[in-house]
């Protein structure tokens, strides 16, 4: 059973950073396609970003690009994500997920994660 640990949340102002950490144990396996999904009140939980634990190859949604970035550290089972240039509408819940996969291919819905953290809030102020 993986268990995802999120942290790193806060209120910032518009334009600011924020780095979430995402430290995972249990791990069954070598490979896995790590993820970062957010959820803002009153909508759809989205994918934010996902990383292959092994290539390290990542992806992003189109909203993110360009301002996030994801990174894995195996050493430490440690996934993260920075934010710059923070928008009012990344505010969200944050979640981080993980399956057993051998690439993040395609891996954009929810429902095709099993492991999912608690969650962490970011809140941007304009």
């Amino acid at each position: 059973q993986v268990h995802l640990v999120e942290s790193g949340g806060d209120s910032v102002q518009a334009g600011g950073s924020l780095r979430l950490s995402c430290v995972a144990s249990g791990y069954t396996d070598t490979r896995y396609c790590m993820a970062w999904f957010r959820q803002a009140p009153g909508k759809e939980r989205e994918w934010v970003a996902n990383i292959d634990t092994l290539s390290y190859s990542p992806g992003y949604a189109d909203s993110v690009k360009g301002r996030f970035t994801i990174s894995q550290d195996n050493a430490k089972n440690t996934l993260s994500l920075q934010m710059n240039s923070l928008k009012p509408e990344d505010t969200a819940m944050y979640y981080c997920a993980a399956v057993r996969a051998t690439g993040c291919w395609s891996l954009f819905r929810q429902d095709l994660y099993n492991y999912w953290g608690q969650g962490t809030q970011v809140t941007v102020s304009s």
